[in-house]
């Protein structure tokens, strides 16, 4: 099942920038190990979900993982071959925006060389890059 939120106040958001780094949020605060993004980007919701199956089927039940970021940004998008005009397009899916620095996602629980791999994995999913951070070495 795909994250996106319950109720939003609009339905449709502008597209604005995404700069800077990120200084919430850039220190592990619930695992040992985590992933931290070293771009500025967008992470859509089932990238999320990819992640989530990854790390389901390698630590099969062992471990705990959490999710730093939530797809809270409408992206729409206009069908192919439309005209210009006509208003801005129907909402096609959802997106986490996530600035460098930012700790993705965490993951504790297992030992520290399966969890790199576990998390190795998960960032061929990502569409930023990562990097493999633990909790002795921020």
């Amino acid at each position: 099942m795909l994250l996106m939120p319950r109720k939003v106040k609009f339905r449709k958001a502008q597209k604005g920038k995404n700069r800077g780094i990120a200084t919430r949020g850039s220190k592990l605060s619930f695992g040992e190990y985590g992933l931290k993004c070293l771009e500025n980007g967008k992470i859509r919701a089932n990238h999320m979900e990819a992640c989530r199956i990854v790390v389901a089927r390698k630590m099969k039940g062992a471990g705990k993982l959490w999710f730093n970021v939530f797809p809270n940004t409408p992206i729409s998008k206009k069908p192919a071959e439309t005209r210009m005009g006509k208003g801005k397009g129907d909402l096609d899916h959802w997106v986490a925006l996530v600035k460098r620095g930012k700790i993705v996602l965490e993951l504790s629980g297992v030992p520290e060389d399966f969890a790199k791999n576990v998390l190795r994995l998960c960032s061929f999913k990502l569409p930023v890059k990562t990097k493999f951070v633990t909790r002795a070495g921020q």
